[in-house]
């Protein structure tokens, strides 16, 4: 019987016209709020006030907190220098980055230091409501914490002891030097909005193949979405397995081999290691349908395909980094589903299996959020650089936004440029449905924890994967927390080999042995064994100083061969 259509209901077409006027619509939002969660925050922050006005007993909590807090402001305004000192009377260490210099111990300039901390006490304390939901108390606790830290007396010529200081030493000097370096950002931000999103703008005058990536290799195989480089061995004798890099599909493939002195790749090299590393392909709006999987097949997969033709019968050991990883655990759990033993070992760097806990960055991502992305990319069909590092700024803002601002434009020091900070800067671009998926499937419905990813129509779970697996955490890292990327202690019955080493995202993995004052925790767990908790795990792990390279490669070729 055919089926009919009621004249009340909206026909396909007319659902279809209704939301390219909301994507239309969403996406002018969107820009209007400069990728600011704007409904998210409304209800947030509606969400807490309604809490609090509910919470008399916390509202009186909090009004005897200002009013202690009041009374230390100003016993600090009636001292003309003043210092922390600690129970024994003696200095304690300004902990706050802003406010280490002495200026700040002298009035006025301690009086507005203390009132800035005191508020900024307060406000972190007045989110603590019962009854407020997670989500809603990080948002809240968050963007307030932007608005007092954008408010902070170290931020303003005139409040800034430092700032006043050295531009009484260098008679103005400071100043002038600081607006040239503002007209020159503002020059520069002016013909970057100008260009064509399809320019590539210069990148703090550090050349790909002279500067950075300067080990030498070879293009061996290329397809639509990647370049396969091959870096051969320099000595005489070469390890018979090789390594496959797969870095995540938003950073250039670089990133291990920057310079000579911190390059892995040249350092693997030189170890006798025959290396491939994806190098993926910066997109366009033509690729805006490219798919999750698309970069499964047509990257990880297709590399492997092509280094077994080049070096037949060799198990390959494979290395991911951040969402590179992330694909990498992917791929491994599939092909052990389909009985695909081409791999030796798995490392993970920074790369997140478990999203229950991401850190500061599930302030960006709930539902609402993930749909104004949605939007923000339904007409350029791509997410941009500068929209990704938006957000990856408000995490740091105290470092990547104040301080350097202060540091540019009133004290005129620029900081020296450097190999990291070039390749930071040379981005990528994320197609639409690939980064759409990953955000759905991921970090909302954490179905690859969950064993209801699917590939090919089938589930895949990581606890079919059998080979040993590398996962190393950093204790800085403001993108994949340590500890949410410990969890896949919880998701596999292989052999785990946990390493957390100081630094950050990118500081910690970029770690060459003549680094010093580095450290690294290093523990195995077998199959069998109890698995501990991140905090239990963190305690009993023996330290090691110096770079966790070496270990990994003692790991990876001597003890799995």
């Amino acid at each position: 019987m055919k089926k009919t259509t009621s004249p009340a209901q909206p026909s396909e077409q007319q659902r279809k016209v209704a939301k390219s006027i909301d994507d239309a619509f969403h996406t002018q939002l969107a820009k209007a709020n400069k990728g600011m969660p704007s409904i998210s925050l409304t209800l947030a922050y509606a969400d807490w006030a309604m809490h609090l006005a509910a919470s008399p007993g916390q509202q009186l909590l909090l009004a005897q907190h200002a009013l202690a807090l009041s009374k230390q402001v100003l016993g600090t305004a009636m001292q003309p220098e003043s210092a922390a000192v600690d129970a024994d009377g003696k200095p304690v260490r300004e902990m706050d980055p802003r406010f280490t210099d002495v200026g700040w111990s002298k009035w006025p300039f301690n009086v507005m230091k203390e009132s800035f901390k005191a508020s900024d006490t307060w406000w972190r304390e007045s989110t603590e409501v019962d009854g407020l939901s997670k989500h809603s108390q990080h948002l809240v606790n968050f963007y307030t914490r932007q608005k007092l830290d954008a408010m902070a007396p170290s931020n303003f010529a005139l409040t800034n002891p430092e700032v006043l200081r050295v531009a009484k030493e260098t008679q103005g000097q400071s100043w002038i030097k600081g607006y040239q370096n503002y007209a020159k950002d503002l020059q520069a931000a002016q013909k970057a909005r100008h260009a064509s999103d399809e320019d590539k703008l210069k990148t703090l005058d550090f050349e790909v193949g002279k500067d950075v990536a300067i080990t030498p290799g070879k293009v061996v195989y290329r397809n639509h979405l990647i370049e396969l480089i091959q870096y051969t061995p320099t000595t005489a004798k070469v390890y018979p397995e090789p390594l496959l890099i797969v870095p995540s599909n938003i950073m250039k493939y670089y990133i291990l081999d920057l310079s000579p002195h911190n390059s892995m790749v040249r350092w693997l090299v030189e170890q006798g290691h025959t290396v491939f590393c994806l190098s993926w392909r910066n997109i366009t709006a033509e690729d805006r349908d490219l798919a999750f999987d698309d970069y499964r097949t047509l990257g990880l997969m297709a590399a492997m395909d092509a280094i077994g033709e080049i070096m037949p019968g060799r198990k390959v050991h494979a290395l991911g980094y951040c969402l590179g990883g992330t694909l990498l655990a992917i791929a491994a759990a599939a092909m052990a589903r389909m009985d695909d033993a081409r791999l030796a070992t798995i490392t993970l760097l920074a790369a997140q299996t478990d999203f229950t806990e991401p850190g500061e960055l599930q302030l960006f991502i709930d539902h609402a959020q993930v749909h104004m992305l949605d939007s923000m990319m339904w007409k350029r069909g791509y997410l941009t650089p500068e929209q990704m590092s938006g957000a990856f700024q408000l995490l740091q803002s105290n470092d990547l936004i104040w301080s350097s601002m202060v540091h540019h434009y009133m004290l005129g020091e620029r900081e020296p440029l450097s190999d990291l900070m070039a390749w930071n800067a040379d981005t990528t671009r994320m197609p639409q449905r690939m980064h759409s998926e990953y955000l759905h499937h991921l970090f909302l419905n954490n179905e690859l924890a969950a064993g209801r990813l699917l590939v090919k129509g089938q589930p895949v779970a990581l606890q079919n994967i059998r080979v040993p697996i590398f996962v190393l955490g950093t204790e800085r890292d403001h993108v994949a927390p340590w500890r949410s990327v410990y969890k896949i202690h919880y998701l596999t019955d292989t052999e785990v080999t946990f390493a957390l080493t100081s630094g950050g995202h990118n500081v910690g993995i970029v770690n060459p042995p003549n680094q010093k004052q580095r450290h690294y925790r290093l523990a195995l767990k077998e199959a069998c064994d109890t698995c501990l908790s991140p905090d239990e795990w963190r305690a009993a792990a023996p330290l090691f100083e110096g770079s966790w390279w070496p270990a990994w490669q003692r790991w990876a070729w001597k003890s799995h061969q």
